[in-house]
């Protein structure tokens, strides 16, 4: 079958694309720069940026200094052209943040309120959305629309949940909060959500597999800046590899599960629910967080090393608990060096840069990635 030929309407879109992606990763850039990086004419990329411009996509930043004839114009994405909502829905929370086309993060807030399938829920939570953007001081026609993540596993087109446990909402689907929302919904799993955003404008890391630490343990998968779905779309369930045969009892009813011993709830329950109160008693030398912290790491690095073996790639630790690593990661580093085979040290392992509201921020980013795509 012959491969179809493109219009001139769909070379003006790539050229497009090119040049606003190029300025993306880019800021302040020269016309003359941006011709040579992307290969095309001063002509053409000058057209361009006049669109890009009178659509306010972009901004003179300034002029860099003469080389002996006229200064060259410094040019750069306009990050407040657009903004989008990231919501993280839990059992006990809905975590809402803004973030503007950069990914910067204009405000961010975290409410108490406990999942429930009934429509008196999504009523609420789209009344907490609207109340968030009047907030911001964000205009609603700037809003490209609201990314939702969820702890669940989502059916291929990301419309419905195929399996929820941790909430009750199998079988949801993303019209019960848009009959409520304003705006574009879309679905994403929690873990996902946040391995997308910790990839966001790292252009030399491409593979990464991401351990969500949460008060349930998931991850997400990442080959060449793509999340791996997996036949059943539930790759990443990292909570629920065996790590201890017949060991606890995980909440999915199987025994040993890396959840039952690497979850943030196991650090947390031991401080009345609090996972900063955990981390200042250690700080503190506290015994019972002391000895209780050196089981978990001592299950993590198992859990680590078999990511490790499994992919081969850097692995990240996030979630509640990973956002806590940063001054113990040498002494993890140290235990999964042990354990492996092949490498002397474990340099490969890596907090997460999202100390904050990683997973409402990847759901945002969705919007924003495919924002990107359309220009």
């Amino acid at each position: 079958m012959a491969a179809q030929r493109l219009n001139s309407m769909d070379v003006k879109k790539i050229n497009r694309n090119a040049i606003y992606r190029y300025l993306y990763y880019n800021p302040s850039t020269s016309i003359q720069e941006i011709a040579s990086a992307v290969n095309l004419s001063l002509p053409t990329v000058t057209q361009n940026l006049k669109e890009l411009q009178e659509r306010e996509l972009i901004i003179e930043t300034g002029l860099f200094e003469s080389t002996g004839g006229r200064k060259a114009k410094a040019m750069a994405c306009n990050s407040t052209a657009k903004y989008s909502i990231g919501l993280d829905v839990t059992r006990n929370h809905v975590g809402m943040v803004a973030i503007d086309l950069s990914g910067r993060i204009v405000r961010n807030v975290r409410h108490q309120y406990p999942f429930a399938n009934t429509g008196t829920y999504f009523q609420g939570v789209g009344r907490l959305v609207e109340e968030f953007v009047a907030e911001c001081g964000i205009e609603p026609g700037t809003i490209l629309g609201v990314g939702i993540a969820l702890p669940a596993i989502l059916e291929a087109g990301r419309q419905t949940v195929s399996y929820a446990t941790v909430i009750d909402f199998k079988g949801g689907n993303v019209r019960q909060f848009a009959e409520y929302i304003p705006y574009e919904c879309v679905l994403s799993n929690d873990a996902n959500a946040a391995g997308f955003a910790e990839l966001w404008g790292e252009q030399d890391l491409n593979n990464v597999v991401y351990l969500s630490l949460n008060n349930s343990v998931g991850g997400s998968i990442i080959v060449d800046n793509q999340i791996y779905a997996g036949q059943n779309h539930r790759s990443g369930e990292f909570g629920h590899m065996t790590i201890v045969p017949g060991g606890l009892t995980c909440y999915c009813g199987q025994k040993g599960c890396v959840d039952a011993y690497c979850s943030a709830r196991i650090l947390s329950d031991s401080t009345k629910g609090s996972i900063s109160e955990f981390f200042r008693l250690l700080r503190a030398a506290h015994e019972p967080q002391m000895k209780l912290w050196e089981e978990y790491l001592a299950y993590l690095a198992v859990a680590i090393n078999n990511l490790r073996m499994l992919y081969d790639c850097d692995v990240i630790l996030g979630g509640y608990a990973g956002a806590y690593m940063e001054e113990y990661i040498d002494s993890l580093q140290e235990l999964v060096a042990l354990k492996n085979t092949f490498e002397a040290d474990g340099s490969y392992l890596r907090v997460c840069k999202y100390k904050l509201e990683a997973t409402a921020v990847g759901a945002a980013l969705e919007l924003v990635a495919g924002f990107i795509d359309s220009i």
